[in-house]
């Protein structure tokens, strides 16, 4: 009886599931929900077809259409989910950027009457959130949350259409503007009880009233980051939620301790404080959350040390305390009790220890579970040691920018799992194993910057399938391959600077078809570039080729499809015209500088004049191109830099530079231009360096400099014929580090007003003020500029935001040194020399502590050399000569080391000259006469004592020399008077 029971119920069951199967397949969507469905399409914009299935035509059941869920029944829709993955670094952001969808969110969704999940997160929509929503009443997920790349487009009035959601337990509104929304928390607390998870990260949020009741009883999970939270008790209700495991309070504003609020809330297991201003060491009481799995404290201002109390956190799994450059100490060995850690993030910390000791203390458990290890710029030292290869789970690595030495060991390359290995900047040495090619799953290696040498052939890439990014510029490295090597991998960064690749071209680079990121410079290749190369560049962002010796001519610059790209093909051998450029160029650096190209200018600036060109950085320097600069910059409105100098260009400077708005630095140097400089590069107010040197430009230099490029701070203008006087409007340039006015035909007196330049004020640069330009996602660029110093021309870029000098020689100048001069106490090089200056050196001039090089040669200055110039101890670089100076030259190790032309054409006396003595006391310059006359006696009194001593040595011994008789009488006198002596010292 039982085994029938049984066998009618699975018949039963049976037939229930047909029927269920029959109703399925033959029940679609309602035809109101597919309207719904449609009409939000209609107002979306899908570049990359996302939503090509919600076609009615040739998918007329919506239930099968991408990103819908219905009910297997009824067929209503129940879910909408048209989100996307959290961009990462290892997906194509400009492909990422096209897969959102954009456009406004229609009202219609509302009509979905029966719809529980709704997520739109990730994508780009823009607008008025519609309030509609709020009529969803079936809904328990709502996720709106556009992440980084859509900040602020959608927006919100209020909350109040949250009301209708009672149902609703997990709300997210990631980076939607809640601004306008100031009772956010009130009104969650109070219509949203059932929430379990609330994500309002970077929403504007901005605090209200705290909160008497909370009534999210149930909230787990809570994420607040990025608002605008000052005080910590602007979230102090947090501490009621007795259900909360997850907190996110990263990216506030937040000053102090951390939070004391949180000491009682032990169920934490992930707790993330990152980016505030915490400015507090680490509380004892946080090693006690046994529970936490996740610690977050990256970039908080955090100092002290890491207790060993930190072992005691026993459930961790992720610790990141980077970026806190002030917690430093050594890492305690009680780290290695913490077995469940998978990632450690440390960077920026100041560890000061050794590499091996940090594998040491985590490699205490039996089977470190380690997936990432941070570790990069913590200042440390030693060698890797074969520890390294106890982390078998190790799927990321960072040690960059340490001061790790000694060879790669070993087990090293054993780490099967690993897919990124940071190791750039540091000094380890020594050859590249071929072991490096068992690590098969690699997909990012830095090595650049290190000591490395010897060969790296195939062998090392042979299981490289994977390899995406490869950077191993900076080493002494060979990379010998056949010619017809087909490499396994399709690379996207290949960073070679510096490998001695050969002297032909690689061919092997035919076979990567999505190369974006070249860099093959300095690498001794001496070919001609092959045709196929220009076919690859299409698929270009940046391409480096420079310091090289290619040859043969460039038909047209690469033009990738990225939005920013570099193309720098400097400091080799290619000649003929300038390559064309497209109008949709969107290069933001072309640097073709120090090659052959000759020819016009015009075909390359001016090929199509309709339209403008997105270029910051244009150099051609150092060519042998020559006729007029072509007048027509208007079209290239985002220069910011612009290099020509070192060409043959003639003519004028057109007025239509002063059209370009953003461009810093203008460099004419060395060319064979004429006529004053136009009035129209007034309105280029954001130049910092200007250098017009070594041209044939006259007129008076224009007070307008001064009045309105108030930014300067590098103005040349040396070997040109400008007359007139020096303006005093100079002397507004307050930022200025470097005037250089030399070799001129300037007249009149020196500006009194020298004071002015607090630049040069001030003591020397420091890296914050390096001159750079930068360009959105583009390579910086430093400044440079050819600097004559100490009777030499030297080159200066790095280290130019160190450099303070002021170079008036060679011109017609005239009157007094003013004493301002001296308050210039960050100055290194003053050079006066080959004017008309008259009067004295200013007393106080040795207060400029910092000058290294002065040169008052060639004027008429007078007086005596002030004493102070005893305390200028950096000076390496003085030339007096050839001016009226008198007296004695003061007493110090500076002056009296340098040579004797230092002083020469002068009245001078006293170390490194000839012919004074006495106390060393400054002669007094009012009796000069007198003084000189006693020189002259106490020369004659030298002469008389030799002449003296040679009379009476004769005198004496001459009879002696001469006459046998004196002889023997003499010597017999010395006898008796020996005897004599004997005799009175015996009676003794």
């Amino acid at each position: 009886m039982a085994i029938i029971i049984i066998l009618l119920l699975i018949i039963l069951a049976k037939a229930d599931v047909n029927l269920s199967n029959e109703m399925s397949s033959n029940t679609a969507c309602p035809e109101n929900e597919k309207q719904a469905l449609l009409n939000f399409k209609k107002g979306l914009i899908d570049a990359a077809n996302r939503l090509a299935s919600w076609d009615p035509h040739h998918h007329p059941d919506c239930c099968r259409w991408i990103g819908v869920a219905c009910d297997k029944r009824t067929a209503h829709v129940l879910s909408l989910n048209l989100s996307l993955p959290p961009w990462d670094e290892h997906t194509d952001f400009k492909s990422y950027r096209m897969s959102k969808l954009g456009g406004k969110i229609n009202p219609c969704l509302s009509k979905l009457k029966h719809l529980r999940y709704l997520d739109l997160s990730n994508n780009a929509f823009e607008g008025l959130l519609p309030y509609q929503l709020g009529n969803l009443s079936n809904l328990e997920s709502l996720k709106l949350g556009a992440y980084p790349f859509s900040f602020g487009l959608l927006y919100v009035e209020n909350l109040q259409w949250l009301s209708g959601l009672s149902l609703l337990k997990h709300l997210d509104l990631s980076w939607v503007n809640l601004s306008r929304a100031s009772n956010w928390l009130q009104l969650i607390n109070t219509i949203l009880p059932s929430l379990d998870e609330l994500h309002l990260s970077a929403c504007q949020l901005l605090p209200g009233p705290s909160l008497l009741n909370v009534n999210l009883s149930s909230l787990a999970i809570l994420d607040l980051s990025f608002n605008h939270f000052t005080n910590q008790m602007d979230v102090g209700w947090v501490s009621n939620l007795k259900s909360l495991v997850f907190l996110d309070l990263a990216g506030n504003y937040f000053h102090g301790p951390i939070p004391d609020f949180l000491r009682n809330m032990t169920s934490l297991t992930h707790l993330d404080l990152s980016s505030s201003y915490l400015n507090s060491s680490i509380p004892d009481w946080l090693y006690s959350f046994s529970s936490l799995q996740v610690l977050r404290l990256a970039g908080s201002q955090l100092h002290g040390d890491i207790s060993s109390a930190i072992g005691n956190l026993t459930s961790l799994n992720e610790l990141d305390l980077s970026g806190n450059h002030q917690l430093q100490g050594k890492l305690p060995r009680a780290m290695g009790k913490l077995c469940k850690l998978r990632s450690i993030s440390l960077s920026d910390m100041s560890l000061h220890q050794d590499i091996s000791r940090i594998l040491e203390i985590l490699s205490g458990c039996s089977s470190p579970r380690l997936e990432f290890l941070d570790l990069a710029s913590c200042q440390l030292s030693g060698q890797l040691s074969d520890q390294v290869g106890h982390f078998k789970n190790l799927t990321t690595l960072y040690l960059s920018n340490n001061s790790i030495s000694g060879p790669i060991p070993i087990p090293f390359w054993q780490l099967k799992n690993l897919k990124e290995l940071f190791l750039d900047d540091n000094s380890i040495s020594g050859p590249i194993s071929i072991s490096l090619g068992q690590l098969a799953n690699l997909e990012w290696l830095y090595i650049f910057n290190n000591l490395l040498e010897g060969v790296v052939s195939e062998k090392h890439f042979a299981n490289h399938t994977k390899l995406k990014y490869f950077y191993g510029s900076g080493n002494s490295l060979v990379l010998r391959a056949n010619p017809n090597w087909v490499p396994p991998f399709q690379i996207l960064d290949l960073d070679l600077g510096s490998w001695q690749i050969g002297s032909s071209f690689p061919l092997w680079l035919r076979s990567q078809k999505h190369l974006e990121y070249l860099d093959i410079s300095n690498s001794r290749i001496s070919d001609v570039i092959p045709r196929w190369f220009w076919g690859l560049s299409t698929q270009f962002r940046d391409v480096n080729l420079s310091r090289n010796q290619i040859s043969g001519q460039i038909p047209y610059l690469p033009n990738g499809p990225n939005i920013f790209t570099f193309v720098d093909l400097s400091f080799n051998n290619f000649s003929g015209p300038l390559p064309q450029i497209s109008m949709d160029s969107n290069q933001y650096m072309i640097d073709l500088s120090n090659n052959y190209f000759s020819g016009s200018l015009f075909h390359f600036l001016c090929y199509q004049l309709n339209g403008t060109i997105t270029t910051s950085f244009l150099g051609i320097a150092n060519n042998i191109l020559s006729g007029e600069i072509p007048d027509c910059w208007i079209k290239w409105q985002s220069l910011q830099v612009l290099r020509l100098d070192g060409n043959r260009f003639t003519g004028k400077i057109p007025s239509s530079m002063g059209t370009l708005s953003e461009l810093q630095s203008l460099n004419l140097h060395n060319n064979k231009l004429h006529g004053e400089i136009p009035l129209s590069l007034k309105n280029c107010t954001n130049l910092l360096a200007i250098n017009l040197g070594k041209n044939e430009l006259d007129g008076n230099i224009p007070r307008w400099l001064g009045q309105d490029l108030s930014n300067l701070i590098i103005l040349i203008l040396r070997s040109n014929k400008f007359g007139g006087n020096i303006p005093d409007h100079l002397c507004a340039l307050s930022s200025l580090q470097i005037l250089d006015l030399a070799e001129n035909n300037l007249f009149g007196s020196m500006p009194r007003c020298m004071s002015n330049f607090s630049a040069m004020v001030r003591g020397n640069g420091s890296r914050d003020n390096i001159i750079e330009y930068r360009g959105l996602n583009g390579p910086s660029t430093l400044e440079s500029a050819s600097i004559v110093t100490k009777d030499q021309l030297l080159v200066y870029d790095k280290t130019l935001n160190l450099v303070r000098l002021v170079d008036f020689s060679c011109n017609n100048l005239s009157g007094e040194i003013p004493k301002e001069v001296t308050s210039l106490q960050g100055l290194q090089t003053l050079n006066l020399s080959r004017n008309h200056l008259t009067g004295k050196i200013p007393e106080s001039i040795g207060s400029m502590k910092s000058l290294e090089s002065l040169d008052l040669s060639q004027n008429q200055l007078s007086s005596s050399i002030p004493e102070s110039m005893s305390s200028m101890t950096f000076l390496s670089h003085l030339n007096l000569s050839f001016n009226k100076l008198t007296g004695i030259i003061p007493t110090s190790s500076q002056l009296q080391g340098f040579n004797e032309s230092c002083y020469a054409g002068n009245h001078l006396c006293g170390s490194p000259l000839k012919g004074c003595r006495g106390s060393g006391k400054e002669l007094d310059v009012r009796n000069e006469a007198k003084e000189i006359s006693l020189g002259q006696e106490i020369n004659w009194f030298y002469i008389s004592m030799p002449l003296g001593f040679a009379t009476g040595f004769w005198c004496v011994l001459g009879p002696l020399v001469i006459s046998k008789r004196w002889r023997i009488l003499y010597f017999r006198f010395l006898e008796a008077m020996w005897w004599k002596v004997c005799d009175f010292a015996g009676k003794f």
